[in-house]
């Protein structure tokens, strides 16, 4: 008979949901720790392999979060054990910087002052054509006119140039209006 190395007992927990819970968190916490070590430039820039990969995942993953049970009940315990431990982990990152850079990451300098970081875009796995391409996406015909281009921690490159200051010069006629949260001292 032959028995899998990777396999746990659960039977501690006496509660199927809470093992549906237990199950539901070491995948969570797996996947963030897997997309952490294979980089993050994946993520704000999928391909359709990346995208295609993400649904497979999700799909091996499934069974490893409920087991044998398939219900409604079992399914939404499941979310909701992802849901509070997604709010419990921004909130645990939002007060805690070094633990925020472990797990995010650091924001990572690619072009300063129209020279290429090269050290740095191989650290990142970013290739010249990717930072031409998000050159020109940011309006910036020529890498050498960017006075600063970063990789940020959600995986976007951001770009900065004399072009941005010509441009940032132009009154809009909408007003913007802030969406986000504001947290009151």
């Amino acid at each position: 008979m032959k028995t899998c190395l990777l396999s746990i007992d659960l039977s501690f927990l006496h509660n199927p949901y809470g093992e549906i819970v237990f199950r539901a968190l070491a995948v969570y916490i797996f996947i963030i720790v897997a997309i952490r070590i294979f980089g993050k430039k994946e993520l704000a820039q999928l391909s359709v392999t990346d995208l295609v990969f993400i649904l497979l995942i999700s799909n091996a993953v499934q069974n490893a979060m409920v087991g044998p049970d398939t219900s409604l009940t079992g399914g939404l315990v499941a979310a909701g054990a992802l849901f509070a431990a997604n709010y419990t982990l921004k909130r645990i990152l939002y007060k805690n910087n070094k633990l925020n850079k472990l797990v995010q990451g650091e924001s990572i300098l690619l072009i300063y002052k129209g020279e290429i970081q090269m050290l740095n875009c191989e650290k990142a796995e970013i290739s010249l054509e990717e930072l031409e391409a998000a050159s020109r996406e940011h309006g910036v015909k020529d890498i050498q006119h960017v006075d600063l281009a970063m990789l940020e921690v959600d995986g976007n490159i951001s770009i900065i140039s004399n072009d941005f200051k010509e441009r940032s010069k132009i009154e809009f006629s909408k007003k913007h209006r802030f969406k986000g949260r504001v947290i009151k001292s």
